[in-house]
């Protein structure tokens, strides 16, 4: 069965992105990506997913996916994919993106149908999948917890969430990274 999941990094103290929205603490963190990233395991299955307006910005800039659109087919295919968004963005060239807004609710009919029998993935940030978690339609959180802390900055998941409605499922130790799933009730 498929299910929605809202995998990211985040630092020891619970946060996706500095104070000004950089990765670049994420980014230097030594890795072996061969052995220690288990990212290509999770995307083989993903059928579609999502993402918020500033997390597709750091993607354009970061990238440089205007200037050079394959890299997004080199990195998503040709997985659709849905931006939240409340102003107007520069759309990738050839990318499957949809710009929507508001519930997320007819987006996650419209995701579910374009994954098939595939996971769909919430990529961020933290208001975007507790909105899913809001609407009872996010299953797990998986968490790849780097050995950094920052103080401050976009935090993991700005919702209470109690130990009544999340269970541990599982946890990996690769590399620098612990990882943690944990599935919603």
């Amino acid at each position: 069965m498929a299910r929605t999941q809202y995998y990211t990094a985040t630092s020891i103290d619970g946060f996706i992105a500095d104070q000004d929205n950089s990765l670049d603490w994420l980014l230097q963190i030594p890795d072996d990506r061969a052995n220690a990233n288990p990212f290509g395991r999770f995307f083989a299955e993903v059928g579609a997913f999502a993402m918020g307006a500033t997390t597709y910005e750091w993607v354009l800039e970061h990238e440089g996916m205007i200037g050079e659109p394959l890299k997004w087919k080199n990195y998503y295919g040709d997985i659709p994919a849905w931006v939240f968004t409340h102003r107007e963005l520069e759309p990738i060239p050839g990318a499957n993106l949809t710009f929507v807004q508001g519930d997320v609710r007819p987006v996650h009919a419209a995701m579910t149908a374009a994954a098939g029998d595939k996971n769909l993935w919430v990529v961020g940030g933290g208001e975007l999948a507790g909105d899913f978690a809001d609407a009872g339609l996010l299953d797990e959180l998986i968490l790849g917890v780097a050995p950094v802390t920052l103080g401050a900055g976009a935090p993991l998941f700005p919702r209470r969430l109690l130990s009544s409605q999340v269970t541990l499922a599982k946890v990996e130790h690769l590399g620098q990274f612990a990882y943690l799933t944990y599935a919603l009730a």
